[in-house]
């Protein structure tokens, strides 16, 4: 088990088998030291700052990072070669007064400090947007460089 993997048990975290792409994509494609990792939706449902409050929203971002992890586990094999993240990029279901993009997509950004420390801080964009695939949430992506 990896170092990486070994600190997500600690914190009560399991990756489970990542669902297949749900059309005509690749769940991670490698150029050169660069992965570029699709996009996954949350579990959780609905609109922020409607019927999903931003403390459920942070709480979801994280867990979609989680879903992500899983997926570049399958396709690296080792979370470990994972250097530093690139570029994490969110997309918030909003209602139309709801503004707080930035602190609901800091759930996924804390768990990756988390684990990576310094090499977990990225850029980051966060969007609040009208509709997202199957009425999620949250959809997030990123870019990682690996070993």
């Amino acid at each position: 088990m990896s170092l990486l993997e070994n600190k997500l048990t600690k914190l009560g975290i399991k990756l489970a088998e990542p669902k297949p792409p749900v059309a005509n994509y690749l769940g991670t494609k490698l150029v050169g030291d660069l992965l570029f990792v699709s996009a996954r939706v949350s579990e959780l449902q609905g609109v922020v700052g409607e019927d999903v409050s931003e403390a459920d929203a942070k709480k979801a971002a994280r867990d979609t990072l989680v879903l992500l992890l899983a997926i570049v586990k399958k396709d690296l094999l080792d979370l470990d070669r994972i250097i530093t993240v690139v570029k994490l990029q969110g997309f918030i279901r909003s209602g139309n007064k709801f503004t707080k993009q930035p602190q609901v997509l800091d759930g996924a950004s804390e768990l990756l400090i988390e684990l990576l420390g310094e090499n977990g801080r990225h850029a980051r964009t966060a969007t609040g947007v009208n509709q997202l695939p199957y009425g999620a949430a949250i959809q997030l992506d990123m870019i990682l460089q690996v070993k």
